[in-house]
């Protein structure tokens, strides 16, 4: 099967030029002006329109098994969500339950993700620590391709390890050459806080937003970077410099006190790779306190933050200070929303976001001058793609790169809701918020599956991308 998209306007994290792309056999086979479409190939006006590289969500959470349910998107409804969207690849995690055998998670999400329609890889999360898991974290390392491992700093007394394991598991990343990304929230503290807003009544979504404040994602971002220090410290006779750090990736960063962490590191040579998300960026946490429990559709963790936090995120993204923009896609119903009606710490924490990234951050990114196309193609695709070993099949526009692409028509306008969304959930964080521009087509592996609000997407023919470069 071929197909060629003639007169797009092709837009990498460096270059924007008109020309044809020529894809077969699922890859980019040439790209050029007045390309000749062979017998039989679809071909494809872009005339107009943007094409970007295949959209790259490095923070999903498919299918998760958590607060005694389920997410409400499977690894099917959720990728061909992502396709709506303009998303091609995702980055799951294997979340092992504290004292599971990472193997046998393992198995598991590898079997629940064979439902997937696009391309799909794991980060493995080290939930606990033995001298089994570090045999476990090498095996996977070196035979699956999971070259990413995630510590939960909050979460105490089920996914989220100690400060103890934590060392451990950047000791065994660092002896690798391993990634280690990291959710940061002082775990005791919010325990602390969450008891004693409960104890005094307060049992509402708000409460959520309230246990989980800034400070604590600052401290403990700010300890992960210190304590990445440790992993190198004293191997070769000294005191480690900052440079010689293992390397962390701060997942969903929300907030001033964290970023400040990542300069101050980052000052000293520390290498600290930042990932946020749309919420983020556009939510402030007046949502928590609509009425009916309407706020619970909000909660995640971390929470949404006051009004400030996201114009000092927007400065960070504008910068290049945030590497990437994900969702951290959870989604729960509100039914199962509904399991804390009366005591927040029960809320399923989780939102959709897959299908509204790429729209989100091109209208209040983009079309604003927040950030250039070329930021926009980097921080939604190529970068990730390079930090987790992806680059260049994925993340790019280049001949030999898989034909995962996006034509994006910048005249197209729509108004978002749950009404009309693929995500398998009731309701959206961005119920009405107007969008410039649409995703007119997205092409995976080279097959048209997101024909102009049409989905053609075949269960199960998403590939596994074993990662084995290591950068």
């Amino acid at each position: 099967m071929s197909l060629i998209i003639k007169n797009g306007t092709i837009v990498t994290a460096n270059d924007q030029y008109v020309a044809d792309i020529y894809c077969a056999d699922g890859v980019i086979k040439a790209i050029g002006k007045d390309l000749q479409a062979p017998a039989g190939a679809t071909v494809v006006d872009g005339s107009g329109q943007y094409v970007f590289p295949g959209g790259i969500d490095a923070h999903t959470h498919m299918e998760l098994p958590f607060m005694g349910t389920t997410s409400s998107d499977d690894f099917f409804t959720g990728t061909a969500a992502g396709v709506a969207g303009g998303t091609t690849t995702i980055i799951d995690f294997i979340i092992p339950n504290r004292n599971q055998n990472l193997l046998e998670a393992r198995d598991f999400w590898f079997n629940n993700a064979k439902k997937s329609v696009a391309d799909y890889a794991f980060h493995m999360a080290v939930t606990w620590f033995s001298d089994q898991v570090k045999k476990d974290m090498e095996h996977v390392f070196r035979h699956d391709g999971i070259q990413s491992f995630k510590i939960f700093m909050a979460y105490r007394g089920a996914i989220g390890v100690d400060d103890v394991e934590l060392v451990q598991v950047m000791d065994t990343a660092h002896s690798l050459g391993a990634l280690v990304t990291s959710h940061c929230e002082h775990g005791d503290a919010v325990v602390a806080l969450q008891t004693r807003l409960f104890n005094r009544g307060k049992t509402d979504p708000l409460a959520h937003a309230h246990s989980r404040p800034a400070y604590l994602e600052g401290e403990a971002t700010n300890r992960v970077i210190q304590l990445a220090r440790v992993a190198s410290d004293g191997r070769n006779g000294h005191i480690a410099s900052p440079k010689e750090a293992q390397p962390v990736y701060i997942v969903h960063l929300t907030c001033k006190e964290s970023m400040d962490a990542v300069y101050r590191a980052r000052h000293e040579g520390q290498k600290v790779l930042v990932e946020t998300c749309p919420q983020y960026l556009l939510l402030d946490d007046e949502v928590y306190s609509k009425p009916d429990f309407e706020g619970a559709a909000y909660v995640m963790s971390p929470p949404i933050r006051p009004k400030g936090h996201q114009e000092y995120l927007w400065n960070a993204l504008s910068t290049g200070a945030i590497q990437h923009v994900a969702t951290d896609h959870c989604p729960f119903t509100q039914e199962q929303k509904s399991a804390g009606r009366n005591d927040f710490r029960k809320i399923p924490n989780g939102a959709a976001g897959i299908e509204n990234r790429m729209s989100l951050l091109y209208t209040y990114g983009v079309a604003t001058g927040r950030i250039s196309l070329q930021q926009f193609v980097d921080v939604t695709s190529t970068q990730a793609a390079k930090i987790f070993n992806l680059y260049p099949r994925k993340g790019a526009i280049a001949v030999g790169s898989d034909a995962d692409l996006v034509l994006y028509d910048p005249k197209g306008s729509s108004k978002i809701s749950a009404k009309t969304h693929h995500q398998r959930v009731d309701r959206n964080i961005f119920e009405g918020f107007e969008l410039k521009g649409k995703v007119a087509r997205t092409v995976v592996n080279g097959k048209l599956q997101w024909n102009d609000g049409e989905l053609r997407v075949e269960r199960g023919a998403g590939r596994y991308l074993k990662r084995t470069n290591v950068a």
